[in-house]
Order: C-alpha cells, then sequence, then structure tokens
C-alpha cells in the first residue's frame, strides 16, 4: 500500500506505524463491509503492522438502539472479523465501550474541535437530510469528535476508510493538529486515510448508482455475510446489468454502473486487478460473467458464514476475546490518555 510506507510525524517525533480501524455492530452485514473493511482489515495485519480494531458500540447509541439487539449485534461483528480472518492473538479486537478512555479523550477534543468544522461534516447533514436535526442527537453531531479520538487515542498513523469516511479521518488530523499547536508539543501524529482496492465502495446489485446497504428495502440488492450459498449465487444471477459485452479495457464500463460494479467485485474476490478481469472476460456476455462471479463469491463467502454461525454458537467466547482485546488496548491507550490531561493541565494524583 502506498500511503502504508509512509511513517507520520509531528515537528521531530516520529511515530511507529499502527493501524486502527473499526466498524459499527448496525447488523446485517454484507458483502460491502467484507471488501470494504474486514477483508482490508486482514490485510493490513497479515503485512505485520500492529492492528487495533475496534466495533464502536459508542458511535451506535448516537441513535437509538434496542440493548439486547446490540449486544447481539456486538457480538456478530466480532464473530464476522474473526471469520474474515482477523486473528485476536496477532491483531487487537475489542468493543469500544470497554476501554473508557475513548469517551474521556471525546471529551477533550470536543473542546478543542470547532463548531465551524463540525458544520461541514456532510455525514451529519446527510443522516438528518429531510428530518428534524433538532431531535437529532448531540452524539451523532459530535460523532466525529469521537472517531478522532478512536484514532488518536493508540497514536494510530494509518486509518483504513471507504471513501465516506475520508473526510472524518480529515478532521482527525485537523485536531491533532490544532491540539499540538494550541499546546506546543508533538504529541499527535497528523493520521493517514488509506483508501484503495477495486471494491473500496461497492454498489447495490439492484443500482450500481447507490451503494450497497443493509438498510435498502430489497435484499436483492445485496449479499449479507450470512447468506448460504444457494442465495449468494442466485443474487447475481439476478444482479442488474445491461446487454452489452464486457470490454476489454476499464475505459469501457464509463457509463455502465452495474457492468463496473460486477467486474470490481469480481476483481476485489479474486485478488486480481480490473484489468486482469476484463482481460480474462472480454467479449464476453453477462451470460458468461455472472456464473463465474457467483461461482469465485460461493468459494470465498461461504467459509466466513460457516465460521461465523459457529462463533456465534459460543457468545461467552467472543465476550473473552472481546475483554482480552480491550485489556490489551487500554494499556495502550491509558499512557496516552494520561499524557493527554498533563498536556491540557488537569491534577491527577489519583492512580
Amino acid at each position: 500500500m502506498t500511503d502504508a510506507v509512509q511513517t507520520p510525524h509531528v515537528g521531530q517525533t516520529k511515530f511507529a506505524p499502527r493501524v486502527f480501524s473499526g466498524i459499527q455492530p448496525s447488523g446485517g452485514l454484507t458483502l460491502g463491509n467484507y471488501l470494504g473493511a474486514l477483508k482490508r482489515f486482514v490485510e493490513m495485519q497479515d503485512q505485520g503492522m500492529e492492528a487495533i480494531y475496534c466495533i464502536v458500540d459508542l458511535h451506535a447509541i448516537t441513535t437509538w438502539q434496542d440493548p439486547e439487539r446490540l449486544r447481539q449485534q456486538t457480538r456478530e461483528a466480532a464473530a464476522a472479523f474473526i471469520a474474515a480472518g482477523v486473528d485476536p492473538k496477532r491483531s487487537i479486537l475489542f468493543n469500544q465501550s470497554q476501554v473508557s478512555a475513548h469517551a474521556e479523550l471525546a471529551w477533550v477534543f470536543n473542546c478543542v474541535t470547532r463548531l465551524g468544522w463540525m458544520n461541514r461534516m456532510t455525514q451529519f447533514k446527510d443522516k438528518t437530510a429531510g428530518k428534524n436535526a433538532e431531535n437529532a442527537s448531540l452524539g451523532l453531531y459530535a460523532y466525529p469528535s469521537l472517531m478522532a479520538a478512536d484514532i488518536l487515542l493508540y497514536h494510530a498513523t494509518h486509518v483504513p476508510v471507504g471513501e465516506d469516511q475520508k473526510q472524518h479521518v480529515e478532521l482527525t488530523r485537523d485536531i491533532a493538529a490544532k491540539f499540538n499547536h494550541d499546546y506546543k508539543v508533538d504529541f499527535f501524529p497528523m493520521t493517514l486515510p488509506v483508501i484503495e482496492g477495486a471494491a473500496t465502495r461497492v454498489m447495490s446489485l439492484r443500482d450500481g448508482s447507490k451503494k450497497m446497504s443493509k438498510s435498502d428495502p430489497s435484499d436483492q440488492s445485496r449479499i449479507n455475510l450470512t447468506d448460504d450459498a444457494d442465495t449468494i449465487a442466485a443474487k447475481i444471477r439476478k444482479a442488474r446489468t445491461d446487454a452489452e459485452v464486457l470490454p476489454d479495457l476499464p475505459e469501457g464500463l464509463k457509463d455502465r454502473p452495474e457492468a463496473k460494479n460486477l467486474v470490481n467485485i469480481y476483481a476485489a474476490l479474486s485478488g486480481k486487478s480490473v484489468e486482469e478481469v476484463l482481460a480474462e472476460f472480454a467479449g464476453q456476455g453477462f451470460g458468461a460473467f455472472k456464473p463465474a462471479l457467483a461461482d469465485l463469491a460461493v468459494a470465498v463467502m461461504s467459509p466466513i458464514t460457516s465460521e461465523m454461525q459457529r462463533l456465534m454458537a459460543d457468545p461467552a467466547e467472543i465476550d473473552r476475546i472481546l475483554g482480552d482485546g480491550a485489556d490489551r488496548a487500554d494499556a495502550i491507550a491509558q499512557p496516552i490518555l494520561a499524557r493527554t490531561l498533563d498536556i491540557v493541565g488537569m491534577i491527577r494524583s489519583r492512580r
């Protein structure tokens, strides 16, 4: 990865490479979550970078959650991480609320962050569009400040994110820079967003202009991580396409969103480039391409589904893994939080 070879530094301070990223326990994880997040998390782990992965349940409650469902979905997200290949012994995997330093650092950052910065955050506007924004929670509005705390609490240098989260990482850099400037320190790194891959943004199987989402009314629009092999194959066969054959170059996919989406998915699942996929299928129609994509998707996704089912059958083991991860995360977070509070001027005589 291009960004992964760079080591952010501020002034004279050079920070050791460390990956941080997380996902909300919103339930209904899809192929888009796998290709856009989980697969990339595994790749960064396997490259030998220190990796901290978090299920951000504090972010989840910025909108109301049923408590029992939230617990269930947190365990499901943990099972998805592990089934996808995140090794909780090599990486740190935990749920955010078990490390209180996230909320403590977020308050410090709330006092650093400017309202003008928050007002430019497009995701809050998107989530309240067509609604009475006055009824949104303060937590939803302050969400990006908590996300900055999630990242900087571990002095993370690299954050794998989708395009829709890039603005939040840019805000994280602004917060780090202002904190360092205001207190005349070289303490927080300029975190780098890592955005790459053929399918960092997987689109709907029914509408190539929309992101694949669990909130889409049509279950045919997405492949769920809980779908069995027959369901996966059937959804791909029914995916919307066009009548043209596949081109030999990526430029030929312009203005063909559904075709481009399926080619991107094939590339991401196979580990090939889009150019390599088109070289293999150029001149063929979707009558040939879809069965090949279905076979590939089933081969990759079915083992993940089976492993998730096995893990979810033992919730106590998932809780143990998350607790162990939280202890390891807390051991990194507490010294960074303590130094932050010392820099700000807090008295901390109790230990």
